[in-house]
């Protein structure tokens, strides 16, 4: 699939098969993620790749919107981390591209994700701070459920002429 038909046909998914990720896909996701761009090319980032049963049941205890967790696979944290920055304050833009390299590596891979808000949630942080042992420097950024698609994906037209403005508002 070329990235131009991955950017039109990727969906959130939230219906997963039981079937494990490959650790080779595991890999492949990871690598997408570490080359996404960052200001200065300073990757103020962390992963943190959740594949225990028990810990990804934990999540919806603390994240209402995580119930696909239940039957994922696989959970992926994006972390920033303030503290490897030279440009203060992109760290949100680059977790931003991290995130989206894994949701594109994901389809491209044939397989489903879902971006689960964690950043500005108060609660969904510091939940995943005392689930997973975060440093309190280090910022849970977004959560992302993997797993093979158990529910179709494809095309939607979402083009919105109103939305765009040319050389002007």
């Amino acid at each position: 699939m070329d990235v131009i038909e991955a950017i039109r046909t990727r969906r959130s998914i939230r219906r997963f098969k039981r079937d494990p990720v490959p650790p080779e896909a595991v890999r492949q996701l990871l690598e997408a993620m570490f080359v996404a761009p960052s200001a200065g090319d300073q990757r103020p980032w962390h992963f943190v790749v959740l594949d225990d049963r028990a810990t990804l049941d934990a999540v919806p205890a603390f994240h209402p919107h995580a119930r696909m967790l239940l039957g994922a696979p696989l959970a992926i944290l994006v972390c920033g981390d303030p503290s490897l920055e030279t440009h203060k304050g992109y760290w949100v833009q680059d977790c931003g591209a991290a995130t989206e390299n894994l949701l594109l590596a994901a389809h491209g891979l044939g397989l489903g994700a879902c971006w689960l808000g964690v950043h500005t949630r108060p609660a969904r942080e510091q939940g995943l701070r005392d689930l997973l042992g975060i440093p309190e420097h280090v910022v849970p950024y977004a959560l992302v459920a993997i797993g093979v698609p158990d529910e179709p994906a494809g095309f939607e037209d979402r083009w919105d002429d109103a939305r765009i403005h040319r050389n002007r508002w």
